[in-house]
């Protein structure tokens, strides 16, 4: 058993949003998305970090999910900023209960176990004080909220981070995600979001005693990044 992590995978397989249409290492995304998650057992587990699929509504991204669901191992998913579809985990439950979706289950305001180190997380956030309003500083305090709601389920496990915005990027750092981490002693932190030319910013490799991963599909080359054994 393994646990990975991949972001950003845009599906659009019944909306008109394909992501080919931008080139480049997005071209036939789709069977490379297949392809590197063909690595993957059954009783693995992968962390979608975020901006699953282009659908407006649950029910515009059926396809979408049942791709997902069709794909190897357990999958754990986190909210982007372009999942509009995501509303409530109840209704995505009963939605995928009554369409035969058994292997994804949703990170939000709780943690996942793998073996004895927690799955925690929460969509993140930009937020920066000079350029933002008070609209952005309320989203990004419900994200701390949720944050440490997931940390504090993980009881004493070692834990590791999951976000779909980057908590440090360029020269922004989101000091309340930051410290947060670091009182709760997480050691890895996977996060997306960022793409094309600006994927040569991302802070990867050990930063003030965590590691990180920038795990965006196309940053990944749609190969699913192994996190643990």
């Amino acid at each position: 058993m393994s646990l990975y992590a991949i972001g950003d995978l845009h599906l659009s397989l019944n909306t008109d949003k394909p992501m080919d249409v931008f080139g480049g290492s997005w071209g036939n995304y789709v069977e490379k998305i297949k392809s590197g998650f063909a690595k993957l057992k059954p009783d693995d587990i992968c962390v979608l970090c975020g901006d699953l699929t282009w659908g407006m509504t649950i029910e515009d991204a059926l396809a979408d999910f049942r791709f997902i669901e069709d794909l190897p191992g357990r999958k754990i998913v986190l909210k982007g900023n372009h999942d509009y579809w995501w509303t409530t985990a109840t209704k995505a439950y009963n939605f995928f209960e009554a369409n035969g979706i058994s292997t994804i289950d949703i990170l939000h305001n709780n943690c996942y176990f793998y073996g004895e180190t927690a799955i925690c997380g929460t969509r993140g956030w930009f937020y920066e004080e000079e350029t933002h309003g008070a609209h952005d500083r309320k989203i990004l305090n419900r994200e701390i909220i949720r944050l440490e709601t997931s940390l504090k389920a993980a009881g004493n496990a070692e834990k590791i981070c999951f976000f779909h915005y980057p908590p440090v990027y360029r020269d922004y750092r989101c000091s309340e995600i930051l410290d947060m981490m670091k009182h709760y002693n997480v050691k890895i932190c996977c996060y997306g979001h960022i793409h094309g030319a600006g994927r040569r910013y991302a802070l990867e490799g050990r930063h003030e005693g965590i590691e990180y991963h920038m795990v965006s599909a196309d940053h990944v080359n749609f190969n699913p990044l192994k996190v643990l054994d």
